[in-house]
């Protein structure tokens, strides 16, 4: 009489499986939530570079042009745009370019013809989205930091 020889089986068992797949579930859980804090410090770096930008071009057109120029901040819309003389020069829509909200301490700032930011006070511009924030502060005197 001949010996059979227990069958092999390939492949994993149903515990098995539910256990990887739960192990990846995990890691692709907090690697979402990670990311996408991360996506959120961007935008708001993002739009507070492209502020900057906006003011130091204000400031540059108004030495340029030997005029003032002002830039608004419309924290409604979520937008700054650059003025001198009534005609607009530049329009920048933070929110809807990078997502995010934007408080502000003042509604403008005024640079005159020598380049120089006057006005009340200094400016605070704060950028949100979701859990992150960025702030960019403008001196009495227009410089720039952030």
């Amino acid at each position: 009489m001949q010996r059979r020889s227990p069958r092999r089986r390939c492949g994993y068992t149903v515990v098995e499986l539910v256990v990887v797949l739960t192990i990846v579930g995990l890691v692709c859980a907090i690697g979402v939530r990670t990311l996408g804090q991360q996506l959120d410090r961007v935008a708001a770096r993002s739009a507070v570079g492209e502020a900057a930008g906006a003011i130091a071009r204000a400031r540059d057109e108004a030495l340029a042009r030997h005029a003032t120029v002002t830039v608004r901040i419309d924290t409604a819309e979520r937008l700054l745009t650059l003025h001198s003389h009534g005609a607009r020069l530049a329009r920048h829509a933070l929110g809807h370019a990078h997502g995010v909200s934007l408080t502000a301490t003042r509604d403008s700032v005024v640079f005159d013809a020598r380049g120089l930011g006057y006005g009340a006070g200094n400016l605070t511009l704060v950028a949100r989205r979701g859990s992150a924030a960025e702030t960019l502060v403008v001196s009495r005197l227009g410089r720039v930091r952030h």
